[in-house]
């Protein structure tokens, strides 16, 4: 069964195909600078029959395509159909920046193949778990009704895959069978979520993707007030606030670069605000670490996933220094280990297990559209 995954962006189209007989990738590939999202689906058709594995999108047994936003509407992964479109759109004013992107790529994909089942798999739908006291802000509780105003979250397909492979590793090796976990989702941008068998009751992110942990050009959690002074003494307006917050913050706002690795090698060299960002970086995870282990009543495992979770032994290391009283003892010569998809990281004392496991959303999304294909309707 060949299912092809499609996430599309306002100026890329990223892709994968995979065999799911045996859960293999056959092929991925990323298209840039997109300015006609036709064009686009074209030349992905083109690369993937040059490589033998479709003629055409009429060939695929089903599409499923990464949605960034379901808002309350989509709890689990949904079959596209107009309804399907018409929710997704309503939901545009909560992520106008990823959904009109991503309904592009379903109305691309369906006039291209208008009798493929397409699934729509959603950033947002692992959080839908989240209780109500979690997600509520501390606003008038009629802006929730009206607005939709409330915490969302998001990685949550990221967040749904490690978990899972955590939990298998924890029962397998140490007879745990339902972990409390901490996933932290560290990249460019980043989020934290706590989880409990295998729900999400907590996470970082919150109507958008801009609150919680710092990131490479987000501020993550800030006093709101900040933006009423700034407007008040400086005549900034609204698009040049959101700039600021959204592109002009976080580790960039900091140091000037948003690529770990070059503000780790920068740190090294001397650069103080290098070294002051990596501080503020860690320490905003150290604080979710102990407020979610205080939510789950315990915890069983820290995940660490993502391009800087997976691949930094140093802010891993990090992160997870003098944690000892929470009962997270991290073994630093494992830290250095090479893997391929998990790797261990507490030391034998360790009350806490610490892995690092590599996310896979397009097999997760791919995984769930077959699921949701398979599914009695």
């Amino acid at each position: 069964m060949k299912i092809l995954v499609l996430n599309s962006g306002s100026s890329s189209l990223k892709f994968q195909l995979f065999d799911m007989t045996c859960h293999k990738v056959l092929y991925s590939g990323l298209i840039e600078q997109v300015r006609d999202h036709q064009q686009a689906i074209i030349t992905m058709v083109k690369q993937l029959s040059a490589q033998g594995h479709i003629h055409q999108l009429a060939d695929l047994d089903a599409i499923g395509h990464r949605v960034v936003h379901g808002g309350e509407y989509f709890k689990q992964p949904t079959l596209v159909n107009q309804q399907t479109i018409e929710a997704i759109e309503q939901l545009i004013p909560l992520a106008p920046l990823h959904n009109p992107a991503n309904l592009l790529g379903i109305k691309m994909a369906q006039q291209y193949a208008p009798d493929v089942p397409q699934v729509a798999v959603f950033d947002t739908s692992f959080h839908t778990s989240l209780p109500d006291y979690a997600y509520i802000y501390g606003l008038p509780y009629e802006l929730y009704n009206k607005h939709h105003i409330r915490r969302y979250g998001f990685h949550g397909t990221s967040h749904y895959y490690v978990s899972r492979q955590a939990a298998r590793h924890l029962r397998a090796h140490y007879n745990l069978e339902q972990p409390r976990l901490i996933s932290l989702h560290l990249g460019n941008g980043a989020s934290a979520a706590a989880i409990d068998n295998g729900q999400s009751i907590d996470t970082s992110m919150g109507m958008t993707p801009l609150e919680g942990l710092l990131m490479g050009s987000r501020s993550g959690d800030i006093d709101p007030a900040i933006l009423f002074y700034l407007a008040r003494e400086t005549g900034a307006g609204i698009q040049e606030l959101d700039d600021l917050l959204n592109k002009q913050s976080g580790l960039k706002g900091i140091c000037g670069q948003n690529d770990m690795r070059t503000i780790i090698e920068q740190a090294k060299q001397g650069n103080t605000l290098s070294s002051l960002a990596i501080h503020i970086f860690c320490y905003r995870i150290k604080k979710y670490i102990g407020a979610y282990s205080a939510a789950l009543n315990g915890l069983d495992g820290i995940i660490f996933t993502g391009g800087i979770g997976e691949n930094s032994a140093f802010i891993r290391e990090q992160v997870c220094s003098a944690m000892d009283g929470l009962g997270i003892e991290f073994d630093t010569e494992k830290n250095q280990n090479s893997y391929d998809k998990l790797l261990e990281l507490h030391s034998s004392a360790s009350k806490v297990k610490i892995m690092a496991i590599r996310t896979n959303e397009e097999l997760e999304i791919a995984t769930q559209t077959y699921m949701a294909i398979r599914a009695p309707q």
